[in-house]
């Protein structure tokens, strides 16, 4: 080390030495050269070359939002409005003198005109023509999707202004005021008692920061504590037999395992100490200012159990004594506006929220739908009541009603609901995890949902990630992919091809392991559950009417590896199969010893084992093995059925001697049986290759599915709409021409009405009445012609019945009374439809006259003839 070290610093030195040498050089040729006016025009042409360091712009300027198509009730107060400030002045100065160290009122703020405007006025109760709006857990969460969030102008005191929801939702952003004006709008409309609430909370809460808190979508293994039942002691169970062991060993065991425990635990307890200690938020100077805005909903209405906190930015409930809430100036829905008079030194946790307590809340109008609190019972005598009744009548007198919102009714659109969040897309961070949703159809995948799980807080290395999807035509629901076992899982909605419920696998490739669970009740085989490995395969049934419920297929290894899943297809290359297990339910139909419970095909070995169901009082099934042999021996005698080929074991004190051809038979179905179930597991192994041949197309190309309410995605729908269109043009068109000019034709071949004489009106009438009257003729003809066509073809039809009637069939005779019955009715039709033809000519005929004679061309001419 120290030789290398030597090495560097001559290496070092000599290179000093030659810049040293090389600027010599050049401090010789440029000597007669004057580098000082050279510099000095290098410095002046520096010197005119300014940078200029852009300005920190915000994200959105909100003094540039348009107000031009605002309405008048923005720009200006109306008389009860006016009055309703000055009573809010009057107030606030009255609370001044009384609590001089209380912070000033959020009471009016300027609007986006700049326009004083109460903070009740602000509010518009309304309900929305969504039913995931009617609950208000639902409507929170669309809140705090649809908005973005932007942080107060200063971080301890309330904003100089509150715009109108007409605003805030055009622009799709707004800070906690805005939020929580929005959404207790919406949760008033849906008929709950809610207000919003000004005061101060942790700066977690008010800066959205989310990243110490849990996903609300992380689902975790709940750990359920099974209790164990104690069984009753059965009057003639066998004694255990005694414990030999040393108490004393047993308690020292006992005593080392407690305290390795005990170490155990405390190391644990230590370790979840420093990881609090490490996520636990740096102080706060600002603790106990922040200003934020919340949702308070009171119990009573909508079934509401309890009192609650809405925090607007998360749409999370909190518990009116949580600690990240601090306290609280005022509260104030549509109606009124209340101030609180409680002290809040440990934060909302002694607060109470009756509103009709006046010593406890302030309000600031009479005209409140809070009742005050009701008065001990105390015997007053007369004129104590008339000293209320006068009291009541003066308050009543002195009573003002809040004026209704200026602001227009909240309108969002079947798309901007869909789209939900600003520009179709939003990313929340939580405790080593992040959420991130799409709207519909905004991914060619169907994807709306991903949440990512990480190993650290600094989001770096993956551990899981779900996604959740929708509208897919594969009816994909969810998927997850684990990133330490690389298993991943795809959960499916019923209605896929192959009645698939749930897949999990490593890989897409054939004979891997994999599981998949299916929709028994859409398949005909029953099939629950399919558990496939390289050597084995296991299904689950249920519903069968044979009452298979499991089947196992052992493999073995093959001769010759098949080059593509097309050699696998054919029954000869697939694996070969070693061992098939299956087992059966009950059959209440026959008796237990010769009802099967399971069945083993060891195909290698040539046996049969058969294992019946238990009978009732026995401890011990029926049994019986079959040993399979070819038909013929070696010198080609036929082996006969023998004993030795059928082992048996009957539970019970009779065993019944079967014959041997009764054995035989059996023997002959359970072999047809065993080819049979080699050739269903065959078929399921066919079945593995076809879904995820299917999976492989369907992730492939990630089609969506459109309804056909929804016009402007769905394609069909589109086409068939101009369809329609386009034939209601056309027959717009038709209906035009056909009210064209009827004098057209006839003008045309007497030169126009430039040259209209009386005598050419008078013959252009009998023209047009002769045309008219000739297609009358001519349609009724036409009609007349149809029914004797359908007369005589009748009257053959007869008189073939009359001389076929004897050696015709029952069949023949119904196609007889078919054709007779319905050509009855076309000669009943256009008998009917001639008659109104006769009826209505003449009618037709006097009505073109008297157009013709009215029609301004001919009128003048025709008058004199009329």
């Amino acid at each position: 080390m120290e030789d290398v070290g030597e090495k560097e610093q001559k290496m070092l030195e000599k290179l000093e030495e030659e810049e040293e040498a090389e600027e010599g050089e050049e401090e010789e040729v440029f000597s007669s050269f004057s580098l000082h006016d050279e510099v000095r025009d290098l410095e002046d042409q520096l010197s005119q070359i300014h940078v200029h360091l852009p300005e920190a712009v915000s994200e959105f300027d909100w003094t540039s939002v348009d107000t031009s198509n605002l309405p008048e009730s923005y720009r200006s107060n109306s008389p009860k409005e006016q009055l309703l400030l000055q009573v809010a002045d009057n107030f606030c100065r009255q609370y001044a003198h009384l609590c001089p160290d209380r912070e000033p009122l959020f009471l009016h703020p300027l609007n986006e005109c700049r326009v004083e405007k109460f903070v009740s006025t602000t509010m518009r109760p309304t309900l929305l023509p969504y039913s995931e709006l009617y609950d208000w857990d639902s409507c929170a969460r669309f809140v705090s999707d649809y908005l973005t969030m932007e942080p107060l102008p200063s971080p301890i005191a309330p904003p100089g202004y509150l715009y109108s929801l007409t605003t805030i939702l055009r622009y799709q952003r707004g800070n906690c005021f805005d939020f929580s004006n929005f959404l207790c709008s919406l949760l008033i409309g849906a008929g709950y008692d809610a207000y919003c609430v000004n005061g101060y909370a942790t700066r977690e809460i008010c800066m959205m920061d989310e990243t110490r808190e849990v996903c609300p979508m992380q689902r975790r293994a709940e750990e359920v504590q099974v209790e164990t039942v104690k069984e009753k002691p059965k009057k003639y169970a066998v004694k255990p037999l005694r414990d030999l062991r040393s108490k004393f060993e047993l308690q020292q065991a006992a005593k080392e395992v407690a305290k390795e425990q005990e170490v155990e635990e405390k190391k644990r307890k230590e370790e979840e100490e420093k990881i609090a200690e490490a996520e636990k938020p740096k102080p706060d100077p600002l603790y106990g200012l922040r200003v934020h805005a919340w949702v308070l909903v009171l119990s009573g209405k909508r079934e509401v159990p309890e009192s609650f906190f809405i925090d607007p930015f998360t749409g999370k409930s909190y518990d009116t004594k949580h600690d990240d809430f601090l306290g609280i100036e005022s509260v104030w829905n549509h109606r009124n506006y209340w101030v609180n008079m409680q002290d809040c030194w440990n934060g909302c946790k002694d607060l109470e929220f009756d509103l009709g307590d006046s010593v406890r809340w302030e309000f600031m109008l009479l005209g409140t739908d809070k009742p005050l609190l009701s008065l001990p019972n105390i015997e007053e005598e007369e004129e104590g009541d008339d000293e209320m009744e006068d009291l009541m009548k003066e308050e009543e007198s002195k009573a003002f009603d809040m004026p209704a919102s200026w602001v227009e009714p909240i309108r969002i659109t079947p798309k901007e609901f869909e789209m939900r969040c600003p520009q179709g897309k939003k990313e929340i961070l939580y405790k080593n995890a992040k959420l991130e949703k799409w709207a519909p159809y905004m991914n060619s995948s169907g994807l709306v949902s991903r949440l990512t799980f990480y190993e650290d807080p600094e989001y770096s290395k993956v551990l899981e990630v779900k996604e959740w999807f929708k509208n897919r035509e594969d009816m994909m629901e969810r998927k997850e992919l684990n990133k330490q076992t690389e298993v991943t899982m795809e959960f499916f909605a019923p209605g896929h091809v192959q009645g698939l419920k749930a897949h999990a696998y490593k890989t897409m490739e054939p004979e891997t392991e994999r599981t998949m669970e299916f929709y028994s009740e859409t398949r005909v085989d029953g099939l629950q559950k399919r558990v496939e490995t390289p050597t084995d395969m296991e299904e689950y049934f249920e519903g069968r009417s044979d009452f298979l419920w499991y089947r196992h297929a052992e493999f073995g290894r093959r001769t010759k590896k098949p080059l593509n899943n097309i050699q696998i297809n054919t029954e000869s290359n697939a694996r070969p199969i070693v061992k098939i297990t299956e087992r059966f339910r009950r059959n209440p139909e026959k008796p237990a010893d010769e009802d099967v419970a399971e069945r083993v095909f060891l195909i290698l070995k040539e046996r049969i084992l058969l294992t019946y169901h238990y009978k009732k009082n026995y401890i011990t099934a029926s049994k019986r093995e079959f040993n399979k042999r070819p038909d013929v021996d070696t010198t080609g005698n036929k082996i006969i059925m023998t004993r030795d080929m059928c082992l048996s074991y009957q539970a019970g004190l009779t065993e019944r001697d079967e014959k041997l051809f009764h054995l035989y038979e059996m023997m002959l179905s359970l072999m047809e049986e065993e080819k049979l179930s080699r050739h269903q597991v065959w078929e399921s192994e066919m079945e593995v290759l076809e879904i995820l041949r299917i999976r492989e197309e369907e992730v492939a190309a990630s089609k969506l599915t459109v309804s056909m309410y929804d016009t402007e995605r769905n394609e069909k729908s589109r086409e068939h709409r101009e369809l329609m269109e386009r034939l209601m043009q056309e027959e717009h068109q038709r209906q035009v021409e056909q009210d064209l000019d009827y004098l057209a034709p006839f003008l045309i071949q007497m030169g126009g009405v430039e040259k209209m004489t009386k005598w050419l009106a008078l013959r252009l009438k009998e023209d047009c009445l002769t045309d008219f009257k000739h297609r009358l003729v001519d349609k009724a003809n036409l009609i007349q012609a149809r029914f004797e066509k359908e007369t005589q073809e009748l009257q053959k039809k007869q008189q073939w019945y009359q001389q076929n009637q004897l050696n015709m069939t029952l069949e023949d005779e119904d196609a007889y009374l078919n054709f007779c019955s319905e050509a009855m009715f076309r000669i009943r039709i256009l008998e009917n439809r001639l008659n109104r033809h006769k009826e209505r000519a003449p009618q037709k005929y006097i009505a073109l006259e008297e157009k013709l004679c009215k029609d301004p061309r001919l009128a003048d001419y025709l008058r004199f003839y009329t």
